[in-house]
């Protein structure tokens, strides 16, 4: 497994944007698949985006299709979730998790979870 931490919420009126970060720990980062997912409050966590190991295939919500960019730097060991137009209903904590090999939308598949970032979205 990979250890996760994520960086980067906060904040936001509606229409602004914000950059997430997850940093793994460990040389096996490149062996996983990223994903980002979210979780309002009373609200099941919800899948968001997610990247394959070398960042050539990349799967979205529909909810967050246009407005948000996955990407990783394997170099660097991480992964970002640009995310613009923000709007209200985008307001919860985001969690980074990691997989070995597939990328995957499934939160069951996902084994190396990240503590998670509060996103707040003003109207």
């Amino acid at each position: 497994q990979v250890q996760l931490v994520e960086s980067g919420g906060g904040l936001v009126q509606a229409g602004g944007s914000l950059r997430l970060s997850c940093a793994a720990s460990g040389r096996t980062f490149s062996s996983h698949a990223m994903a980002w997912f979210r979780q309002a409050p009373a609200k099941e966590r919800d899948f968001v985006a997610a990247i394959s190991l070398n960042g050539d295939i990349t799967r979205y919500a529909d909810s967050v299709r246009g407005r948000f960019t996955i990407s990783r730097d394997n170099a660097k060991n991480t992964v970002s979730l640009q995310m613009n137009s923000l709007k209200p209903e985008d307001t919860a904590v985001y969690y980074c998790a990691a997989r070995p090999s597939i990328i995957h939308t499934n939160e069951r598949a996902f084994g190396s979870w990240g503590q998670g970032t509060q996103v707040t979205v003003s109207s």
